[in-house]
């Protein structure tokens, strides 16, 4: 079976413990050639993670024994696998502490199956760019302390490894490429994450915070992602 790229079968770990919605979702997207792994409660979705490589979680936060905001935590201390959340929750502050503990999309329920295929494969071939992209350019990018290597997708400070999402680490990369420039939330949501800005702030705030969290000395008072009032951000002139 082939996958986006072609060539191998993508692999999907979907975490969701009401099994009528997991057999829904796994049999769904094995007829769209997908490889789905079930897991139904959090320390089986943890097992499971560390047992094989997967190109997408699809998480339910509401699982029993580990909470999927925990589970998410500790896949994002060590991967930056596409998440995308399932959740009944739909308030703005559920859905930015999800952004916020580093998923990269949100899907509420109810949901419709082809609405969650067309966010997996779009997260999917975000990722997947992201890595070509980074295996295409050559050399390195340096602002003050901070340093972004083009070919491996690392950043480091004063030489310490910092680990971003693919999402900070095209935001950081797009500043730092053009450090003369103000992006607006419109441009940044367009050229980051490839669709079109419908106005939701949410995912812009919480990436740029949560990017000012791991390379900003202080984050209140950031040198290296400047806010610019009323128009967007640009990169600082931290040496």
């Amino acid at each position: 079976m082939q996958a986006l790229d072609g060539n191998t079968q993508q692999k999907i770990l979907l975490v969701e413990d009401d099994t009528e919605i997991s057999d829904m979702l796994k049999n769904f997207l094995a007829t769209e050639s997908f490889a789905v792994t079930t897991a139904y409660d959090g320390e089986s979705a943890c097992k499971k993670f560390f047992e094989d490589t997967y190109n997408l979680v699809l998480l339910d936060l509401m699982i029993p024994k580990k909470s999927g905001l925990e589970v998410m935590k500790i896949i994002r201390e060590n991967s930056t696998v596409p998440i995308i959340i399932l959740s009944a929750k739909d308030t703005d502050s559920d859905k930015t502490l999800g952004l916020g503990l580093g998923a990269d999309d949100y899907v509420t329920k109810p949901f419709s199956v082809t609405e969650v295929l067309a966010r997996i494969k779009a997260n999917i071939r975000r990722s997947t760019k992201y890595a070509a992209d980074a295996d295409s350019e050559e050399g390195m990018l340096t602002k003050g302390a901070l340093t972004i290597n083009l070919n491996d997708y690392s950043v480091t400070k004063n030489g310490e490894p910092i680990e971003l999402t693919a999402k900070e680490f095209e935001i950081l990369k797009l500043l730092m490429k053009n450090p003369k420039k103000v992006y607006t939330k419109e441009q940044l949501y367009a050229l980051v994450w490839k669709d079109v800005y419908v106005g939701d702030e949410n995912a812009v705030n919480v990436h740029i915070s949560r990017l000012r969290n791991k390379i900003e000395d202080n984050p209140r008072n950031p040198q290296y992602v400047l806010t610019v009032w009323g128009i967007g951000y640009k990169l600082g002139d931290a040496e």
